[in-house]
């Protein structure tokens, strides 16, 4: 209730940013998400920071009434920040934005406009890469977005959806979907993937924003996800509950398409193989150190293997070209030529992109 006694507006949208270690780009990321006189209540998790973020959210808190601030006393992780955020949250639709990135300008006034439009349970967007020294590269699977009719479609209806990042940050969330959908963020890294993946398969109305929301931040020192760890295997078993979410369906009488279910599998093995890169973490960045630490790739090769054999579906078939021969590698279990290949691989890549 108002100070008159009148209910307060519920906000259109919940922004929800977990903050660990980002001083330095914090204030921009505030900037971005408060700059215009959007209807939107802001809720920051500093999460244990030690670096005076949590001051930049007091001060910022301080000076507009729509960002609402919660300290941790130690680090709780991404997904823990998330899932606290989340139960406070009143908006009727949520965005989680991470800390160190921003939304892009004009985004918020694009996903407003879309959301107003077909009041999707979730909505994609369109994002665009920033790396060290201010270089952009735009999203590989926007033609993706530009699929999505007006009125939004299923996961069914356009399977290769699954293809787009697996991060909460590149999708908006209608509040009582998400709340009712029973999955949380885990802990650790890859916490997304669950919850994107239980979103995009329930979805009755999936939309979608061509239009650059978003700018995520790559590549950043002492980011997970530019560090070198063993926390990568978590991987694994976030994929491992998505394909026992896909068998709870077929046990509830809500069985995925032929269709579908190979593009989820493939997504899976796909991601894998990304996250093993063996010669650097970026494309272009040939010869830095790996995601997986060097004594585990073989091992986290293994469980690639393992999982292509497992969890292949009857109707699956190779996708043709270089991602094909990728893939065949994993299911014969190929690692020392894969492990030759992948260095040559990211060094094609790398040079397609200067040329281009």
């Amino acid at each position: 209730m108002t100070g008159d006694g009148a209910v307060a507006a519920v906000p259109a949208i919940s922004v929800i940013v977990p903050v660990y270690r980002v001083a330095e780009f914090l204030p921009a990321c505030l900037d971005s998400i408060l700059a215009g006189e959007f209807d939107v209540e802001v809720i920051a998790v500093d999460d244990g920071s030690d670096d005076g973020s949590g001051t930049i959210l007091d001060q910022r808190a301080a000076a507009d009434p729509r960002l609402r601030v919660v300290h941790l006393d130690h680090n709780g992780g991404q997904g823990h920040a998330r899932n606290l955020a989340l139960e406070q949250a009143a908006g009727e639709y949520v965005w989680f934005v991470d800390g160190d990135d921003a939304v892009a300008d004009g985004g918020l006034a694009a996903v407003s406009a879309s959301l107003s439009v077909s009041k999707p349970d979730v909505l994609l967007v369109n994002w665009v890469s920033l790396y060290p020294g201010g270089r952009t590269e735009p999203n590989p699977y926007a033609g993706l977005l530009a699929e999505v009719p007006a009125e939004g479609c299923t996961l069914e209806e356009q399977p290769r959806l699954i293809d787009l990042t697996m991060t909460s940050w590149s999708k908006l969330f209608r509040r009582d979907y998400l709340s009712g959908l029973g999955v949380s963020f885990a802990g650790g890294i890859h916490e997304d993937i669950l919850v994107t993946c239980a979103a995009l398969l329930s979805a009755d109305v999936i939309g979608a924003v061509e239009a650059v929301c978003y700018r995520y931040r790559r590549e950043r020192k002492g980011s997970a996800l530019a560090t070198t760890s063993r926390g990568h295997l978590a991987v694994f078993d976030a994929y491992h509950r998505v394909f026992e979410l896909l068998a709870s369906r077929d046990a509830a009488g809500q069985p995925v398409s032929d269709a579908l279910r190979a593009a989820v599998f493939e997504r899976a093995i796909w991601h894998y193989t990304t996250v093993l890169q063996t010669t650097g973490i970026g494309v272009g960045r040939v010869g830095l150190p790996g995601l997986v630490p060097r004594a585990e790739r073989q091992r986290f090769f293994r469980r690639m293997h393992e999982d292509f054999r497992r969890y292949r579906p009857a109707s699956y078939q190779h996708p043709a070209g270089a991602r094909g021969a990728k893939l065949r590698l994993v299911e014969r279990g190929a690692y020392r030529t894969y492990s030759w290949l992948e260095p040559v691989n990211q060094a094609r890549v790398a040079a397609r992109k200067l040329v281009r």
